[in-house]
């Protein structure tokens, strides 16, 4: 049997190395490992693998990986390493790069000065690219630091040359900052300013990926945090603080109007209004009463409610839905994959080009210093950070934000689809419709009352579950009823304060001798061709009224279908009811093509024919019945209002029962993508047109390095802007 581990990974600087470790990992039999780069994480599915044999291979790569850390960390916030060795290194590199640059600050020996400022900054700034790089040679390999740690280390050897066996180190000497290259003798040449600089501004570049890495997965974070610490749990009578944790399904909990719903569950007594904007994004509170379900982590804005515990910990809600996140944000899409095994060949391919790059400007009779020069420019501006943190940075930042909208992406290749999709399959019920009948008119006899009809119905039908019964109950009355019996099939009976009344079917009232006047059973026949359901009341042997009921559309489908037609998608209507029903809904919402009276298999067969009519379908659902066709189609979209058998089988979550939050997550997936894509282009484009620059001897080894460092920090930053994103209103 199939098992899934996580392994938390440490060492990795690059996507070389994400690559190295899941290689390492695949060649475990039975192992199939996907490695992320900028989660630092791995996913690994083997068939019974022990965990000691998976970190064991990690280790035996070069890096370290442990299991998850479920305790709480330490609340004192440890010391970033990395901050530190880059603060050190900025203030050692600054006098050094400023004298290299203004010549009038290169006094006597300044040259001196320089060694001992840039030496600390080269050997122990940039310790852990030599470790990396040693710990590669090692296992017969190379990354990106290899590049680093061979480019500083090139310049301050040359450098050292240059003082103690050149003419560098003699009093007065001067070194002009230069853009190009110079040809003149490299032996009066120092590169310190090279070597420091471009240290710093690699390990400024990893220090603000890192930062923003944290940033981009804040929302995730955040999802976290958004539970109750303890919970006022009811016992014996008696209120106990218990730390959530200690909280038990079938526990009795209150609730008090400010507080967090410590968990997912139903009220059991008093009535409240439930903002869960934090958690679905809707901004008008929901009132909830006795029976009703509540989530975890939404707040209590009303009165003083007790809730029953149905779901705690990892089965919350809440607690799925930051897993649906952290699932999507491991994963890899099809790019992330090609950049990683670019990268992963890329480094040996630049070494080489630098090594020829030297003998070229050797060989055609030009300087030692600037074939030095030129050869340690393309070590260095070559960097493929870029291209590995072009896919989990927009992946990361896209899923976070579409998580506080209450949208959950499970996976990265789910992108892929929304680029594709041109048919939005919509399932009428629950998800075009709210999914609960109510009362939609009522037409009386000739000389009755309204108000008199509507409650003896009430009267007759709150005694009945059945939906439609439901609706019309909904109506409070004052009146009670005796004797009541339900018709199977037929509808009910019962005495209403003395009157002997049935409700029902046209036929129940005819058995009843009560037939429909002419403008009750043109108002029964006109609610029927209407899609609607009617059903008619009669007590005193005459019909006195028809009440009809309908399951009435979400106020927002219609600016919902209007969206997802703007976005270019042709929507269509799925539903098991009849023709006519299906007609007016659609027809309310602005949907012209309907596919009716289909059966659960049916609507499978429905999206299957879609596919082969050349269509890329989205089927958007939210019932059990829906489960097999969101599976089917090219991308499943269920409402979180729905069941979990619908959730499961689909791609994407819509937590809002809200249908506009289906444009939102299609706008958002393509938006995410293309940032995905264009993070990629401009990597690529980088490293292709600056390597030939750094060959040619047009980039001053410190500029390379500083360009490869704002090159990872752009594609960062430009995932970022994905924060920004709004949802349709």
């Amino acid at each position: 049997m199939s098992t899934e581990t996580e392994l938390i990974l440490g060492g990795m600087t690059c996507a070389s190395c994400a690559n190295r470790i899941e290689r390492k990992l695949n060649k475990l039999d039975g192992v199939s490992a996907t490695v992320n780069y900028a989660t630092e994480k791995a996913r690994v599915t083997s068939d019974g693998v022990a965990t000691e044999a998976l970190i064991a291979a990690v280790e035996a790569a070069g890096y370290t990986a442990s299991l998850p850390v479920t305790e709480p960390v330490d609340a004192e916030t440890p010391v970033d390493p990395l901050k530190q060795r880059l603060i050190v290194s900025a203030v050692l590199s600054v006098p050094v790069i400023a004298m290299a640059m203004i010549p009038a600050l290169q006094f006597t020996n300044w040259q001196w000065l320089s060694l001992t400022l840039a030496a600390p900054v080269v050997v122990w700034g940039a310790l852990p690219f030599h470790r990396a790089a040693w710990t590669n040679l090692k296992h017969g390999t190379s990354t990106m630091d290899t590049l680093v740690s061979m480019g500083t280390l090139a310049a301050l050897g040359w450098s050292l040359y240059a003082l103690f066996f050149g003419t560098a180190g003699e009093p007065g000497m001067t070194h002009p900052f230069e853009f190009t290259i110079a040809r003149m003798d490299g032996a009066s040449n120092i590169y310190l300013e090279a070597a420091a600089g471009v240290t710093t501004f690699i390990l400024a570049g990893r220090w603000f990926e890192s930062r923003s890495k944290r940033q981009a997965g804040a929302a995730l974070r955040a999802l976290m945090d958004l539970g109750a610490k303890t919970v006022a749990v009811v016992k014996d009578g008696e209120e106990e603080q218990i730390p959530i944790d200690q909280l038990a399904v079938g526990d009795l909990f209150v609730v008090r109007p400010g507080e967090k719903i410590a968990t997912d569950g139903t009220v059991e007594s008093g009535s409240s209004a439930v903002d869960r904007s934090m958690l679905t994004g809707e901004s008008v509170p929901v009132e909830v009463r006795a029976g009703d379900a509540v989530t975890g982590a939404t707040v209590n804005v009303g009165g003083r409610t007790t809730v029953r515990a149905s779901r705690v910990g990892a089965d919350t809600q809440l607690a799925q839905m930051a897993k649906a996140v952290e699932d999507a944000q491991t994963g890899k899409a099809q790019a992330q994959r090609l950049a990683d095994r670019i990268s992963g060949i890329f480094v040996p391919i630049v070494i080489a080009i630098s090594v020829a790059t030297l003998g070229f400007w050797l060989g055609t009779g030009n300087s030692v210093a600037a074939a030095f020069t030129a050869a340690v420019a393309v070590l260095i501006i070559a960097c493929p950070c870029a291209l590995g943190l072009a896919t989990p940075t927009a992946l990361m930042v896209g899923t976070g934000r579409a998580a506080q909208l209450g949208i959950l992406i499970k996976g990265p290749e789910m992108l892929e689809s929304t680029r594709r999709i041109d048919t939005v399959v919509l399932d009428k019920t629950g998800t075009v419709t709210t999914g609960e009948m109510t009362l939609h008119s009522v037409h009386v006899a000739d000389g009755e009352n309204e108000n008199t009809v509507r409650e003896v119905a009430a009267a007759l039908e709150s005694s009945s579950e059945h939906p439609i019964a439901r609706a019309i109950a909904g109506g409070a009355s004052s009146r009670s009823v005796e004797e009541f019996t339900s018709l199977e099939g037929l509808g009910v009976q019962g005495v209403v304060e003395g009157r002997a009344a049935v409700i029902g079917r046209r036929s129940l009232l005819a058995d009843w001798s009560m037939p429909l006047p002419p403008k009750l059973a043109d108002a029964f026949d006109d609610a029927e061709r209407q899609g609607r359901t009617a059903v008619a009341i009669g007590w005193d042997g005459k019909a006195r009224g028809v009440l009809v009921v309908s399951d009435s559309v979400k106020p927002t489908s219609k600016q919902a279908v209007a969206e997802l037609r703007e976005l270019g998608l042709t929507p269509v209507m799925l539903t098991g009811d009849n023709e006519a029903a299906a007609r007016t809904i659609a027809a309310e919402v602005g949907i012209e093509q309907v596919v009716a009276g289909v059966l659960p298999s049916g609507k499978v067969d429905a999206v299957r024919e879609l596919q082969a009519a050349g269509k890329v379908v989205a089927m958007v659902g939210d019932g059990i019945n829906d489960a097999a066709a969101l599976a089917t189609a090219d991308l499943g979209l269920a409402m979180g209002t729905g069941t979990d058998v619908a959730i499961e089988a689909s791609d994407l979550t819509l937590v809002r029962g809200d249908l506009r939050a289906v444009g939102d997550a299609i706008r958002l997936s393509r938006r995410t993508l293309s940032t995905i894509k264009g993070n990629l282009f401009w990597a690529f484009a980088y490293n292709v047109a600056a390597i030939p620059l750094a060959a040619a001897g047009l980039l001053n080894p410190m500029l390379a390095g500083a360009a490869m460092a704002l090159s990872s920090v752009f594609v960062v930053s430009n995932s970022l802007r994905l924060r920004r994103f709004r949802a349709a209103m």
